[in-house]
């Protein structure tokens, strides 16, 4: 799909919405469960035990290299400027934030969603464009999972798409 001046500014837009989401833990599962998670240890007796601690930042590193995977995604898809290649970058940047552990499929998992209710809103709320837009949503989540789940994100690869992607 061909993104004019208009629409990638507001792509622009909604993408710091999304890493300011991130930022202040706008997510369903919410930022304390995602850390109690990283913090819990079987072996360590006390919370501040060097092994919790260097686990935590270990997840906390996963969810950043993760956003940052997603945020790369995106900005190839700005710059391919490719018709129809938008799944293939869904599924990539899901894919390579997934390979960087379970923070990068939180990170991937919120971000996607959020992405998603942002589409919704923007194509039917704000331009009235309601035909296609679940049709397209169901699609992009297909290729979301496909690409967390460490499948090869070339499935969705178009013809005529530079090698560099």
């Amino acid at each position: 799909m061909a993104f004019g001046t208009c629409a990638k500014s507001t792509m622009r837009l909604f993408m710091g919405i999304v890493f300011c989401s991130l930022v202040i833990g706008v997510s369903s599962e919410g930022w304390y469960s995602f850390f109690k998670e990283a913090v819990q240890d079987q072996d360590a007796k006390h919370f501040l035990h060097p092994g919790r601690v260097s686990h935590a930042l270990f997840q906390l590193t996963t969810l950043t290299k993760g956003a940052g995977d997603m945020c790369r995604a995106y900005w190839d898809l700005m710059a391919s400027n490719h018709q129809n290649s938008d799944r293939y970058f869904y599924a990539r940047g899901n894919y390579d934030a997934a390979q960087r552990g379970p923070g990068g499929v939180w990170a991937a998992k919120v971000i996607s969603r959020f992405r998603d209710y942002l589409q919704v809103f923007a194509n039917y709320y704000l331009s009235g464009d309601s035909s296609s837009v679940l049709e397209d949503l169901k699609s992009n989540q297909k290729a979301e999972e496909w690409g967390r789940s460490g499948k090869d994100p070339n499935r969705f690869r178009t013809d005529g798409l530079a090698k560099k992607y």
